[in-house]
C-alpha cells in the first residue's frame, strides 16, 4: 500500500488527486471539532459511553467520535449510506426506478443519485430530530436550552453538516481518489485509534485498580459517577493479557479479511464461434467471477442495527431495576449476553442471503450471457445454467456469511473472554477500514495503469 502511494505521488495528476483527497478529509477533521452550540458535551460524552454497545455507539464509531460530543458532523455519512441503502433495495421494488438504474445510463444514474441526495436530508432532518430529544430526556443540553430557538439551531446545524459531508464524499468519488464516502467513513474510524489505545491503557488502569480495591462501585459513585456510569466503567476494565490477546486477534483478522477480501469462484464460461461476412468472431474462453465477500459490510449493520434496536430503545426509555423481571429480560437479551450472539450470528447470514440475491440475479446473468453466445461447459443455456448458477452462489453466499459472521461475533467473544465491553463493535471498523484501504490502493493502481497505456498509446 505503501509503495502504490509512493508511485501515485510520482504522477502529477494522481499526486492533484491525492491532495485535494487530503485536504478534503482535513475539512472533515476541523467540522469534527466544532461543537453544536447549546449543549453540554460532557454529559453527553459520559451518557453516551454508558452506551456504547448500543446502534448509538456504532453511529459514535463511525462518525470518528463526533456523534458523543455533538459537532458539526455528528451524523456523518450515516444518513447518506442509510439513503443509498434504502434507495438500492426499493430499485428492486419499484419499476421506475429499475428502469432508471438498467436502461436510464448515464442520465438515469444522475437522476437515482439525485433521488439519493434528497433521501439522505429527509433521514438527516429525522435523525437529528431523535438526536436532540435524546439530549433533552437526558438533560445533556446547556442550561435555559429548552426552548425552540435552541431546538432548531441544533437540528439544522447537524442536517446541515450532514449535507456538507455527502458533498465532501461526492467531491472526493470525482476529483480525488477512491470512493468518497468511504474514504470518508475511513477516515471518521480511523482517528479514534489513538482514542482507543487511552482508553484501552485507563482500562488496564481501572483493572489495577479493582484487584488492589482502590476502585469500587462505592469509590465511583463518591467521586460523582452516577450508577449506569459507574457499573460501565467496573465493566470496561481490562486486564494486561486482555490488550495484548486483543492486539494478536486484531492482526489475525485483518490477515483473515484481506485474505477473503480478494477470495472469489470463477465460473468458467466459452463463447461459440460465429461467422459474420468472412470473419470469424467469438471462440474464446473467459469466466464468470463471484466474490466470497460479495455483500460487504452491509448485512454487519443491518443486523446489529436490528439485534440491537430493543436494548436501545430500552436505554432512551431507562434501564430496568436489579431484581425485577424486567431487568432479567434486559439481560437475556443484552448485547453481551449469548442470546443475543446467537442471534446476531444467524441475522448476518440471513441479510447475507439477502443482499446477495439483490446484487447478483442468476437468470439475468444467464440471459445476458445466451444473447452472446455464452455458455458455461457442461450446461446447456437457459434453465440449467441458471440452476447451476444459482447452486454455486448459495454456497458462497453461505461461505461469505458464515466468515462476516465469525468477524463479527470475534469481538464479542473476546469482550467476554477478556471482561471488557469496549471491543464489541470492533469486528464491523475492522472490515470498513481494511476493505476501503484494499479499495483505494486498487483504485490508485488502476489509474496508474491507465497512464501508462495512455503513454504507450500516445
Amino acid at each position: 500500500m505503501i509503495q502504490t502511494i509512493r508511485k501515485a505521488w510520482g504522477i502529477p495528476e494522481l499526486r492533484k488527486k491525492l491532495i485535494f483527497t487530503v485536504l478534503i478529509l482535513l475539512i472533515f477533521r476541523i467540522g469534527n471539532a466544532i461543537t453544536v452550540p447549546y449543549v453540554n458535551v460532557d454529559a453527553l460524552r459520559s451518557q453516551l459511553d454508558s452506551m456504547g454497545t448500543t446502534i448509538l455507539g456504532l453511529y459514535n464509531v463511525m462518525s470518528g467520535g463526533a456523534f458523543a460530543t455533538a459537532t458539526v458532523f455528528a451524523l456523518g455519512v450515516q444518513p447518506y449510506i442509510n439513503s443509498s441503502i434504502i434507495i438500492q433495495l426499493l430499485t428492486v421494488a419499484i419499476p421506475y426506478l429499475e428502469r432508471l438504474a438498467k436502461d436510464g445510463g448515464e442520465e438515469g444514474r444522475k437522476k437515482i443519485q439525485s433521488i439519493t441526495r434528497y433521501t439522505t436530508v429527509a433521514i438527516a432532518v429525522l435523525q437529528a430530530f431523535g438526536y436532540y430529544m435524546m439530549m433533552r430526556r437526558y438533560g445533556t443540553l446547556a442550561a435555559g436550552a429548552d426552548g425552540i430557538w435552541p431546538a432548531l439551531v441544533i437540528m439544522v446545524t447537524m442536517i446541515a453538516g450532514s449535507s456538507f459531508v455527502m458533498w465532501m464524499g461526492e467531491q472526493v468519488t470525482e476529483f480525488g481518489v477512491g470512493n468518497g464516502v468511504s474514504i470518508v467513513l475511513f477516515a471518521g474510524i480511523l482517528s479514534r485509534v489513538p482514542t482507543m489505545i487511552s482508553s484501552a491503557a485507563g482500562n488496564i488502569r481501572t483493572w489495577s485498580g479493582i484487584r488492589n480495591g482502590s476502585i469500587t462501585m462505592d469509590s465511583l459513585t463518591a467521586g460523582g459517577y452516577s450508577a449506569a456510569q459507574a457499573e460501565s466503567v467496573l465493566n470496561n476494565a481490562m486486564a494486561p493479557w486482555g490488550a495484548l490477546l486483543l492486539v494478536v486477534g486484531m492482526l489475525a483478522l485483518i490477515v483473515f479479511i484481506v485474505f477473503i477480501n480478494d477470495a472469489e469462484r470463477r465460473i468458467p464460461v466459452q463463447y461459440a464461434k460465429r461467422q459474420v461476412g468472412r470473419k470469424m468472431y467469438g471462440g474464446q474462453n473467459s469466466n464468470l467471477p463471484m466474490k466470497v465477500s460479495m455483500a460487504g459490510v452491509l448485512p454487519i449493520i443491518f443486523a446489529q442495527s436490528i439485534a440491537s434496536l430493543p436494548i436501545t430503545i430500552w436505554s432512551f426509555i431507562g434501564i430496568p431495576q436489579e431484581g425485577t423481571v424486567s431487568r432479567t429480560i434486559y439481560n437475556a437479551i443484552d448485547t453481551k449476553s449469548l442470546v443475543y450472539i446467537v442471534v446476531y450470528f444467524i441475522m448476518i447470514i440471513g441479510f447475507s442471503y439477502f443482499y446477495s440475491s439483490i446484487q447478483f440475479n442468476p437468470v439475468e446473468i444467464a440471459n445476458n450471457m445466451k444473447k452472446q453466445g455464452g455458455f458455461i461447459p457442461g450446461f446447456r443455456p437457459g434453465k440449467p445454467t441458471v440452476e447451476f448458477i444459482k447452486r454455486v452462489l448459495n454456497k458462497i453466499t453461505l461461505f461469505g456469511a458464515i466468515y462476516l459472521a465469525i468477524v463479527a461475533i470475534c469481538p464479542l467473544l473476546a469482550g467476554k473472554i477478556i471482561g471488557s465491553d469496549s471491543v464489541a463493535i470492533g469486528g464491523t471498523s475492522v472490515i470498513i477500514v481494511v476493505g476501503v484501504a484494499l479499495e483505494t490502493v486498487k483504485a490508485l493502481e488502476s489509474q496508474m495503469l491507465m497512464r501508462q497505456y495512455k503513454g504507450f498509446l500516445e
